[in-house]
Parts: structure tokens; sequence; C-alpha cells
């Protein structure tokens, strides 16, 4: 008796030209779509907190950045590894140093990934999607991953160590984040982030 193998059913694999197909559909107008190896996923719109936190850390980036013309701070943008069109992430913050800015710039999206990306946890995303993110940033390019977690008052730093492997650790309220190697002498105090409020409680906005 021979047994036949189901054939399993093909996942498409989408390219970033889908991924601008779909952005440029009325139909889509609100929706955030993201590529990991041709993988599409959609994020959730940001909350108020996520908005704050990503508004307040890019102003934070800009006025370090800006002042020693150092490179670019963006918000949103969307990036993609240069030699690759399967995957596409839009970081909440990110910095790309002057030295790696092309020019002129993209009409669509970075051919890119960002020295620093931010991401912000929403309360609709799970850690094992963040960390998938981290991983391919780190994967295709950056440099430092700041995966920030409103209800853990803290950010997960993911990085490369010197032998190429990933490593990561989190920094709570008490600590801070550092711009080395990607940015340095930056450096952002977790408490401005996340303040306690005048009774001494948690108060991440």
């Amino acid at each position: 008796m021979v047994i036949r193998e189901i054939p399993r059913a093909k996942t498409k694999s989408y390219t970033v030209d889908d991924v601008w197909a779909m952005e440029c559909d009325p139909a889509n107008e609100g929706r955030y779509f993201y590529l990991i190896d041709g993988e599409l996923h959609e994020d959730p719109m940001p909350n108020w907190t996520h908005s704050k936190l990503a508004a307040f850390i890019a102003h934070l980036l800009l006025q370090f950045v800006l002042p020693r013309e150092l490179g670019e701070v963006t918000v949103e943008a969307g990036m993609h590894p240069h030699l690759s069109r399967r995957t596409l992430l839009m970081p909440d913050v990110a910095f790309m140093r002057k030295d790696r800015l092309p020019d002129p710039p993209p009409e669509v999206y970075m051919p890119a990934m960002p020295d620093i990306a931010v991401e912000i946890k929403s309360p609709s995303n799970s850690m094992s999607q963040l960390r998938r993110k981290a991983d391919a940033y780190l994967r295709y390019g950056a440099t430092i991953v700041w995966l920030v977690i409103p209800e853990r008052q803290g950010v997960e730093q993911w990085q490369l160590d010197a032998d190429g492997e990933m490593q990561h650790f989190f920094i709570d309220r008490e600590g801070a984040l550092h711009g080395e190697p990607a940015l340095p002498g930056f450096t952002l105090e977790l408490s401005l982030l996340f303040p306690l409020d005048d009774n001494g409680e948690d108060h991440a906005g």
C-alpha cells in the first residue's frame, strides 16, 4: 500500500511592492502592514500611551542628533534591507547615521535598516511578535533595538555581541538607555518615560 503525502497549501510570499500596493488601496486606509521574510503581518493602530511615548522618544533623539548633524530621526517610516524586498518594518521611532543616508532620499521605503530601531508595545502586541521584529532588525543591519514595554515600566534592549550572537536584557525605570555604539553620548533616563505622580505611584500616561 502506497501512502501519498497530502500536499501542503502554499502560503503567498509577499514583497515590498505588494505592501506598497496594499497601502495605496483606499480600502486599507489606517492599516499598518509589515513583512518578515515574506510573511505578511498587520500592526494595531497605536493607542494614546503608545503615540505619546513615540513622540517623546523622537523628541529626545532629535534634540541630541540635530545640533550635532549626526543623521536623521524618523517616526513610522518603512524600511527594508538593501538586498531583500521580502522584509519590511516600520519602527515607531528610528535613527540613521548621516553617512548611511541615501542621496537623494527614497520616494517610497528606505532601502536599509536603521542604526537604532524603537518598537513600543501596544496592549494587543505579544512580546514574541516584538522579539521577532528585533531579530529581523538585527539580522538585516540594525545595531540596537529598544522594545519599550509600558506595562513593565521599562525597555528590553537587543543587540549583537562581539561574536555576532543576539543578546537582550531588561532595563527598568531606574536605569537608562545608552546609544553606544550607534549613537555615542546619547542617554535617555527611563524615569523620563515613566514618571511617578505626586503620590509616588507609577504614571506612564
